[in-house]
Formats: structure tokens, C-alpha cells, sequence
């Protein structure tokens, strides 16, 4: 530890510590434009210039490293002029147009200048002028390049968080200007990050422009609901209507920075699809109807199906409050655990519940990620989990964690990864296999039998060409690192082999464990609350806690506590619970939140199952595709105008809170649930969100000690329950990848996630219309070129869209994002079957050949 005296108070600090880190410590105000915290220092706006006894000039503060016995002052009357006559040359040419200027009120400039700058400025030129009109950079984004004071936050921003490099700067001197490349963005994510970090109004969020002042704003910290990620937001809203997002540098996981989702796509909650009053089904029509007249209805229809099946189907972008109180009224209310809480994929329990409770990390992310190797399995970071990709960059870059990749799809991460594997769609079980098998080797032991014997010879290999690394070098950086964290895409959840597919996960982490490596695991949900959804229980075969039905001790605990006996035997997920439809067998399936009809693989299958069902209660916000085949629809209030909390890919359980009032005739989900029971003449107790909350806390182990006023501002994390370790898992060889096929899959895109974002009018306006990726060795073979209409055509179904020649894409894959409603891309998938055999030729051309899986060329 080295001492230092900053204005006559004395702090010890860690070696490597800045004399601005320090001070702040001491609550010792240094000013600072060009200093950001996650980014090293640059020392170009000489604000934070001190004296440091010894030397003759003055120091920045940002850049100078603390020395054992140093001696600083920071307000001597030679700083207070040299901290003027900085201000009075940026305000020299800085336009005086204060009143019309969005940053007016929050402007740092506007602060210095109050505190430290001249009262009257030695500048009398005119002042340069680079524009005379403000600039439009994106569909977001506006620029005013005379307001920049040439700190270079946005930049550095764009360049060392973000990985775009979408931002640079031109001239140089009192010239420098910030720009676009040939003054656009159209190489940006459009995340607006540039926009939180500008200390003045030069670079401005267009959706929020002239709207309102900050005085003017009611804010409100909550929680972002659109991935698992889980960014501290500041919504601003104005006589109750949205206005804007910003975030705080100290509070949350992502550091002040935010997606595009995040930062533009919440506008969501205003749109135009919202469901106005309760509805039931007439002469086949939906009609609009009273609650009292719905409630009435539906009494009558309960009754005529309880003797039936039942089953439910929840959202995880729904709080945790409301899924905890969802499966309650499945199995108390409805006698059921047919219950599921994902309506594109069904998790095998038997896998994911061992895999959960021995390797999941319930630790902050920068902890986890801060590890000598972090290892990502399957989808791509940058899309599904953009502000993820910032930290594992910072990771890389700053605390040189070794990034490992493994997956079929590209990403930006691939440049700051050390091994990248890239496999074929589908390839990652064979691949991890080959992992396995080598570093058992390396550990001194082999896999009971010989099912692995050969695997990284034959299967577990990249496809050709792709120019990535083998499985070899990858087991080789994880046996030489010290310690490991594994991040896994819930992408593999997709696959009919996902349960095989997890069982070489839990291999990995158990052989990295026998190797002394101390591994951590996460996965990166691109849901919201989809944690929150497996801890809350809204599977069929896992109660609260994640504790299997069948165990009789948590059962009958809850049982007690309840007031009513749970079914003994594991329910049925979705999949399941189709075929019970099919088969005349369901009475009423009741879906709150989502829409497996657009989700689910095998869109005429699941209308059909759907239409089955002798009652469909649909609870839900918007008028999806789902609530138009509904017999029952209940208006719920959506995002924003209910309280609860997420658990988010950390496990960290961190408050959601109402910022606008429920829509129209909409109620809370908590309402809607006792409205429901009520019905059945049976309460559900206690039914408001606090208490629900304290019963969680209770009742659920991890989640055991936790107190909502106690969440804090970062939220808390739930605690880790060890279950008894198991043995690795001797899973049949994985089937081998045929080279000759386009194979299709599917995931999010940058711009939305799932379909809840394709009802934000600004991410519409920044995200790419529908678009098929394919690799341009494919594309050069089949004869297509970026921008032409293709038609994507399987055993099942076609589509056609925009096709995008990417270059980093692997041989044989074809990449249609899942976010478009109008696609109907589960149209072109069979359930069990993915990834999906595919033939792609150019719109309107004739196919050479007409056999399944093979690839058409147009003539």
C-alpha cells in the first residue's frame, strides 16, 4: 500500500492507483471532460491538473500514478487559472445556444463554466463554425459538431466498449471534428452510448429531441426487459408519458452503457397492438366485452372443462412475482404441473437441474468473466447479449482474460478471442466431446468405454473452411489456464439433442474441476426473467427452488404453506402439451405473456393444437397471434406498469418498477391470477407483490434472507445450493454434421429480441428489414449476390427475404434472425428438428435440383 496527502488528508492505496482515484475517495472534487471511468486515461482536457510537491509543472490527475509519501493540492489559485483559462478557450468557439439545447440543465460545460470558469472570456474572434445545420447521423442519432469540446469520450467509447468503430475524428487542433464515416453511422449499433457519454449537446438522442427538459422529467431506475443481461435503467417520463432512457455509471451490471434495445426499443410500451378490454369469442370473432362479462363467461367454461387436462404456459420477460404466482395457480388452483416457461424450446430438467446446482455461478459477471479463460459455447454474444459483449471486451482488453469461442455463428468478439472454434450448425456437442476427451487425457485418465475413442479425429473437427482453430488447441488453453468460466448460450436449447448437448457441458466443467481449475458457469438467456422462470418453478418437472415434483419433502413443504396438495407426477411441457391438445385431451390451456404460435417450431402444427384446446385463455398485453386464436382474452398491463423484480443472468434478483399507469382496461397479472381463482372459488394468498416476494424468500432456498427494501440499487444476489456432485456423463457419440447441406438457424439480431421489440417504432426505424445470412463461398456457389431476394425453402415451409453475404460465416449455414413476425420462419421448422435443412435459390429463378437438403442453384 502507498501513502499519499491529497489537501492535507492522508489515504493509503493499492500500488497503481491515480491521484484522481484517490481524491475521489477522499470525496475530494477534481473536474474532468475526457475521463471515463472503464476506459484508460487520455489526459487531453488538462482539467483535472493538480500540484504534486517535487515537480514544476502541473499534473492531470487522471494519468498520474500515486507514489509512496506524494503530496497533492488541487485548489491552488495557479490550478483555479489554469482550469479557467482551459473553460474560457472551449467556451472561445463553444455556440451560446444554451436555450434550444437538449443537454441544457445536465450539460457538464454549463457546470464547469458555473463553478471554476471566468466571468468574462479574453476571446473576441468570431467563432468557428463547422456546420451551420445540426447533422443526422442515424435514425438516432444528431449531431451538432460545434457544441464538441474534443474530449474524445465518444470515440474511445465507440471504439474500445463497443468494438464498432463507427465514430472518428477529422483535422486536427481547435479543427478536430468528431464524425461518421462520410458523415453517417451506417457502420454503428446505433446503442447511443456516444449519446451518454457526450458532456455537452453535441451529440443528442433524436427520439428525445425537444421533447422536455430534465426538471421537466419524473425518473424512474428499473430494469431493462429485454435480455437476460439485466442494465439498470433511468426511464424518464413526462405527465406519464415515455420520454427517454439513460443509466447510471454506479448502479446495475453494465456500467452506464446500453444496447439500442435498451437505450431506443422501449417505446414498445406505447404501441398501437395493445389489448384495450377483456374479449371473449363469438360466431368466431373476438368481441369485446365487460370484466364482469368475461368473468361470468369464463366461470361457465371452467366448469365444463375441469374435468379435463389443464396446462400453462408463462413468459420469462414476466417479474418473478408473477411466474411465482402463475405455477401456483397451475398446481393448486388448475391441480396441474403441466407447466412450461419458454415457447420455443423445452428444457430437459433431468440435465439442466444437476447442471444448475453444481457449476452455476450466482456471482457478479465481472467476477466470473475476470478469470484466466472464459469459454463461450454457442450463439453470438453481440446480437443476443450486446452489453455482455462489452464487458468480455473490457475483460480481454483490460484484465487480458483469455476469450475461447466455440460456436456455428460469428461474432464481433471473434477479433478479441484467442481460439476460436467455429463448427458446423449443430456441431457444438461433437465439438465439446473432443474437448472433453483431451483434457481427460491431459488429466490422466480416460471415459469409461470407448464411445469417445476417435471423436476429435472425425466429428468434433470445424468444418472446412472456415479458417478457425480445432478442438486440440482449445482444450489446450483451458488446461493451461489457471481457472475457467463457461458461458453457454441458451441457442442449445433449440436442438432435439440439447439434453446430450448439456450433458458434455457438465462433462467439461467436471473434468475442468478434476484439473484443479475452479470452474464457474452462466448462461446467457436472452430473456429477461427466463432465471427467474427455472428458480420460480414454471417447469413441469421442477418446483420453486428448482426441486424436482417428485421430491416428497419439498412438496409437502410448500403443500403446507399453500394450503393445498401439489400433483405428485412431473407435468408436461409445451411440446407435451400440444399433443394433449391434438388429442382432444386438454380442457383449458391458459398462456400469460407470450406467443408460441410465431415462437414455436411448426407453425400449422401449433395452430392446430392451439385450436384444439377446449378452452384457450389468452393473458396477455398485445394482440399477439396467439391471443387471435384465443377464446378468452384477459388485457394485462405490460412492462413498466407493474412492480416486481428479474433475476438476470447472474442470478442477481434487482427491482422492476411502474413508471405509467396500466393501459385502457387493462389490470396487473397479480389481479388477473386472483380474478381467476376467484372464478374457481378458491384465493390465492397473499396476492400482492411485496408479500409475494417475502413468501419467495421464504420458501425458495436460493432466494432465502432476501428483503425487497434490501435489494439496493445493484440489486442482490440469491445464494448458490450445492446439490451432490454427479459423474460425467457417457453420452452416445454425436451424429456425424453432413458437409453437402445448408443447414438453418436462428436467434436474435442486434436490433431486436424476440418480438416484444418489433413493436418499438425507433427500433423498426434502425433495424435492418428481414434479411437471410449466408457465407460467400455459398453464396459465390449458388450464384446470388448481397441484396438479392432469395427464397429459403424447407421440407416444411418457404420464405423469402433479403439475403446478406457475411464473410466470416462457415460453410453450409444459413442464419434467418427469428425477431420478424411476417417471416413466420417457424413455419419452415418441424418440431425435434433443428437445425433445419434448407435449399436457398434466388427469387423467381428455377432450382437445378429438387431433392431435400441440397443445395438449388438458379439458373
Amino acid at each position: 500500500m502507498l501513502k499519499v496527502t491529497i489537501d492535507g488528508q492522508t489515504l493509503e492505496v493499492e500500488a497503481g492507483s491515480t491521484v484522481l482515484q484517490a481524491a475521489r475517495r477522499l470525496s475530494i472534487d477534481i473536474p474532468t471532460f475526457c475521463y471515463l471511468k472503464r476506459l484508460p486515461p487520455l489526459a487531453s482536457c488538462r482539467m483535472c491538473l493538480v500540484e504534486i510537491e517535487g515537480l514544476r509543472r502541473l499534473q492531470p490527475s487522471c494519468a498520474t500514478a500515486v507514489t509512496d509519501g506524494m503530496v497533492v493540492r488541487t485548489n491552488t489559485p495557479l490550478i483555479e487559472e489554469t482550469r479557467s483559462s482551459m473553460l474560457d478557450m472551449l467556451l472561445a468557439n463553444h455556440p451560446l445556444d444554451c436555450p434550444i439545447c437538449d443537454k441544457g440543465g445536465e450539460c457538464e460545460l454549463q457546470n464547469m463554466v458555473m463553478a471554476y470558469g471566468p466571468r468574462e472570456s479574453q476571446f473576441r474572434d468570431d467563432k468557428r463554425v463547422f456546420h451551420s445545420e445540426d447533422i443526422r447521423l442515424s435514425p438516432v442519432i444528431i449531431m451538432n459538431v460545434n457544441r464538441c469540446i474534443q474530449c474524445q469520450r465518444c470515440v474511445r467509447m465507440c471504439e474500445e466498449v463497443v468494438g464498432a468503430v463507427a465514430l472518428g475524428t477529422v483535422e486536427k487542433g481547435m479543427d478536430t471534428a468528431v464524425t461518421g464515416f462520410e458523415g453517417s453511422l451506417a457502420s454503428c449499433d446505433q446503442c447511443g452510448n456516444c449519446v451518454e457519454v457526450c458532456p455537452v449537446g453535441a451529440l443528442m438522442s433524436l427520439p428525445y429531441r425537444y421533447k422536455a427538459r430534465p426538471w421537466d422529467l419524473v425518473e424512474t431506475d428499473t430494469i431493462c426487459p429485454h435480455c437476460g443481461t439485466g442494465c439498470q435503467l433511468t426511464v424518464g417520463t413526462r405527465k406519464g408519458e415515455f420520454m427517454r432512457v439513460r443509466s447510471k455509471w454506479d448502479e446495475g451490471v453494465n456500467h452506464e452503457t446500453l444496447c439500442v434495445r435498451g437505450r431506443f426499443g422501449l417505446d414498445f410500451v406505447a404501441s398501437r397492438d395493445r389489448i384495450k378490454q377483456p374479449m371473449i369469442r363469438q360466431d368466431g370473432a373476438l368481441i369485446p366485452v365487460s370484466w364482469d362479462e368475461v368473468g361470468d363467461y369464463l366461470r361457465r367454461r371452467l366448469l365444463a372443462v375441469e374435468s379435463k387436462d389443464a396446462g400453462g404456459l408463462a413468459s420469462p420477460r414476466l417479474p418473478n412475482e408473477v411466474l411465482y404466482q402463475f405455477q401456483k395457480l397451475m398446481r393448486t388452483v388448475f391441480r396441474t404441473n403441466n407447466i412450461d416457461c419458454s415457447s420455443r424450446w423445452a428444457a430437459p430438467f433431468d440435465t439442466l437441474g444437476p447442471l444448475l446446482g453444481a457449476f452455476y455461478s450466482r456471482t457478479p459477471l465481472d467476477d466470473v468473466i475476470g478469470n484466466d479463460c472464459v469459454l463461450v459455447v454457442g450463439g453470438n454474444v453481440t446480437e443476443e447479449n450486446p452489453v455482455t459483449e462489452y464487458l468480455l471486451r473490457d475483460a480481454v482488453r483490460r484484465r487480458q482474460a483469455g476469450l475461447l469461442m466455440l460456436s456455428a455463428r460469428p461474432s464481433r468478439l471473434d477479433a478479441d478471442a484467442r481460439v476460436v472454434v467455429r463448427v458446423p450448425p449443430g456441431g457444438e456437442e461433437a465439438s465439446l466431446a473432443a474437448v472433453v476427451t483431451a483434457l481427460m487425457a491431459a488429466a490422466g485418465q480416460t471415459l469409461p468405454g470407448d464411445a469417445f475413442a476417435d471423436i476429435g479425429a472425425t466429428i468434433g473437427r470445424p468444418a472446412a473452411g472456415t479458417g478457425s482453430d480445432g478442438p486440440d488447441r482449445l482444450a489446450t488453453a483451458l488446461k493451461d489456464g489457471r481457472s475457467v468460466t463457461v458461458l453457454v448460450s441458451v441457442d442449445l436449447l433449440r436442438s432435439p439433442d440439447a439434453r446430450t448437448t448439456l450433458q458434455q457441458i457438465n462433462n467439461l466443467l467436471q473434468v475442468l474441476r478434476l484439473l484443479g481449475k475452479g470452474p464457474a458457469m452462466q448462461f446467457l438467456f436472452d430473456r429477461a426473467n427466463q432465471m427467474g422462470a427455472w428458480d420460480m418453478g414454471v417447469l413441469p418437472a421442477a418446483l420453486p427452488g428448482l426441486r424436482a415434483v417428485a421430491d416428497d419433502v419439498a412438496r409437502a413443504t410448500l403443500a403446507r404453506d399453500w394450503g393445498a396438495e401439489i400433483p405428485s407426477e412431473p407435468g408436461a411441457g409445451l411440446d407435451a402439451m400440444l399433443d394433449l391438445c391434438v388429442g382432444g385431451r386438454m380442457g383449458a390451456l391458459y398462456i400469460a405473456g407470450t406467443d408460441p404460435l410465431i415462437s414455436y417450431p411448426d407453425r400449422a402444427f401449433v395452430q392446430r393444437a392451439l385450436g384444439a384446446a377446449d378452452l384457450l385463455i389468452v393473458q396477455d398485453a398485445f394482440l399477439t397471434d396467439t391471443a387471435g386464436l384465443a377464446e378468452v382474452v384477459l388485457p394485462a398491463a405490460g412492462y413498466g406498469e407493474e412492480s416486481g423484480t428479474f433475476t438476470n443472468n447472474e442470478a442477481r434478483t434487482q427491482t422492476i418498477r411502474q413508471f405509467r399507469e396500466p393501459a385502457f382496461e387493462a389490470r396487473s397479472n397479480l389481479a388477473i391470477f386472483d380474478f381467476v381463482a376467484a372464478l374457481c372459488n378458491q384465493a390465492l394468498r397473499p396476492s400482492t407483490q411485496g408479500q409475494i416476494f417475502d413468501e419467495i424468500a421464504r420458501l425458495v432456498p436460493a432466494y432465502q434472507g432476501l428483503r425487497q427494501d434490501g435489494l439496493g440499487a445493484g440489486g442482490a444476489f440469491t445464494k448458490a445450493v450445492p446439490t451432490p456432485p454427479t459423474g460425467v456423463f457417457l453420452a452416445p457419440p454425436p451424429v456425424p454434421i453432413t458437409a453437402d447441406r445448408l443447414m438453418l438457424i436462428t436467434g436474435d439480431c442486434l436490433f431486436h429480441n424476440g418480438y416484444l421489440s418489433e413493436r418499438s417504432d425507433m427500433l423498426n426505424t434502425v433495424a435492418n428489414d428481414p434479411y437471410v445470412a449466408m457465407s460467400a463461398q455459398d453464396t459465390a456457389e449458388l450464384g446470388l449476390s448481397d441484396g438479392d431476394q432469395v427464397i429459403v425453402r424447407s421440407g416444411h415451409g418457404e420464405l423469402t427475404a433479403q439475403l446478406k453475404v457475411d464473410r466470416r460465416f462457415p460453410k453450409g449455414l444459413v442464419f434467418v434472425p427469428e425477431n420478424y413476425r411476417a417471416l413466420r420462419l417457424n413455419s419452415l421448422l418441424r418440431r425435434g428438428e433443428y437445425p433445419c435443412a434448407v435449399e436457398v435459390q434466388k427469387a423467381h429463378a428455377t432450382p437445378e435440383v429438387d431433392r431435400p437438403g441440397r443445395i438449388w442453384r438458379g439458373v
